[in-house]
């Protein structure tokens, strides 16, 4: 069945996923299983007040136009555009306490990406030489696959801004790096399979013929003299991961074709929803962490782009990001569920912060309306599944407008530390920072163990 046939299929109602038969039918029981996660970043900046911190006794003002609905779970109310999302609280932790000092994009996703403060001033977008090394990247180093895998991924793409050069800060191996960056996929994700041409043996190129080429390049890399080792190194490494990658038929894992047509209509036709359903292929053979970045329409919008709701917030969040999201976020929890693999999963979906307490609030952008929220590092909220986190709880606490952590802050380096101890990787390790020459930890923030 190919994509027009899939958007003809009706009547597959997603309410209540946690019992939905389509996604019963590819279960299996559960089994032993390395450790992984799924980095859903929602690029922007979701409004924590309307949406999982809703206070509905705040001044209309604060609170909002949108009412709060009943969850799974007794006592924790999430946005009425959000019903799909209300029938899988059993297995979420809403991390309502997340915090940090940064208001900019582009810093504030680098300290959120990475676990650390921004190392510059707050006037950039866009990467530098000396951004610190992303958790995607840490992970691309320490974690470890299964073999012929890849240890990170990220896609569908690196964020960056329209009109900008460079991408946005903190998302590569950075000043421990550059080859050490994640593997970015950015495959065709209106076709049934995200790998590139990249990823297959060309048709007049066979094994035995790729072989050849192989041997050559290594005669003519033991020809190079002692100026040109490091880079013919790094060149090196690269090439042995593509080798290993064509070898282990990767591409493979990327071909959304095996999946049943009931599964990938319940993913959606999106790009985040065809991304989420490659990263529970990828996270299920045996791929440490995968991070999906948030894409929709708004994508090439430079005032509004995705999450961010500087004007007309309540009906972007309506129309657009609160349907797509209760779609493809909920069936990824219900679907992992099923196969028994969040157990050893850990999902983690947030953006670079939060929206300011009341409408219309100036804290950054000359853009904000009286409809809409600036942006709002001070308080944000985390969606936090599987691996040891007990579901069914909310953990941690804000003011009466959303606007301050009052109980268990939580930072970005707090995150970072749990997410690589969950991968067994050690947050303590150190590292050479290759741009000032010295040793750092992989983060400097503390494993959260009380939400267990």
């Amino acid at each position: 069945m190919r994509r027009r046939e899939l958007l003809s299929v009706a009547g597959l109602g997603l309410a209540g996923l946690g019992g939905h038969p389509l996604l019963r039918a590819g279960s299996r029981s559960p089994s032993a299983r390395a450790r992984s996660c799924i980095f859903l970043f929602l690029f922007g900046g979701p409004s924590q007040i309307d949406l999982w911190d809703m206070k509905p006794r705040a001044p209309r003002e604060v609170r909002g136009e949108f009412e709060p609905i009943a969850s799974s779970v007794p006592g924790i109310d999430l946005c009425e555009h959000l019903p799909r999302l209300a029938t899988q609280m059993q297995h979420l932790c809403l991390v309502r306490s997340m915090t940090h000092r940064m208001n900019v994009h582009g810093p504030a996703c680098s300290e959120v990406f990475t676990g650390r403060e921004y190392q510059g001033p707050p006037v950039t977008d866009q990467a530098t030489p000396e951004d610190w090394p992303s958790l995607s990247a840490l992970a691309a180093r320490y974690a470890r696959p299964a073999e012929g895998l890849p240890a990170s991924v990220v896609l569908p793409w690196y964020l960056q801004f329209p009109g900008q050069s460079k991408r946005i800060a903190g998302q590569s191996g950075g000043r421990m790096g550059e080859r050490f960056n994640p593997l970015l996929i950015q495959g065709q994700l209106d076709e049934d399979s995200l790998a590139s041409s990249g990823w297959r043996l060309d048709a007049d190129a066979p094994w035995n013929r790729l072989a050849q080429r192989r041997a050559l390049l290594a005669d003519m890399e033991r020809m190079t003299d002692a100026r040109s080792a490091r880079a013919m190194e790094e060149f090196q490494l690269s090439a042995n991961s593509a080798y290993t990658l064509l070898e282990s038929r990767s591409a493979d894992r990327l071909d959304l074709s095996e999946e049943s047509p009931q599964v990938r209509l319940a993913y959606g036709d999106s790009a985040v929803g065809r991304s989420l359903l490659a990263a529970r292929r990828l996270v299920e053979a045996g791929v440490p962490l995968v991070t999906v970045n948030w894409e929709d329409e708004t994508k090439i919008d430079g005032v509004n782009t995705c999450w961010d709701t500087h004007q007309e917030n309540f009906p972007k969040l309506k129309g657009l990001l609160c349907p797509l999201f209760d779609q493809v976020f909920p069936t990824l929890i219900a679907d992992l569920h099923d196969r028994g693999l969040l157990e050893t999963t850990l999902v983690v979906a947030l953006g670079e912060f939060g929206r300011t307490p009341k409408l219309g609030q100036f804290s950054q952008s000359s853009n904000t309306r009286p409809s809409g929220r600036d942006h709002w590092p001070h308080a944000f909220t985390a969606l936090v599944a599987g691996g040891s986190v007990r579901g069914g709880q909310v953990y941690g606490a804000t003011n009466s407008n959303a606007g301050y952590v009052v109980d268990k802050p939580v930072t970005p380096a707090d995150l970072t530390a749990t997410i690589l101890s969950h991968l067994g990787v050690d947050p303590r390790r150190e590292y050479l920072d290759e741009f000032q020459q010295l040793s750092r930890r992989l983060s400097e923030g503390d494993v959260i163990t009380d939400w267990s």
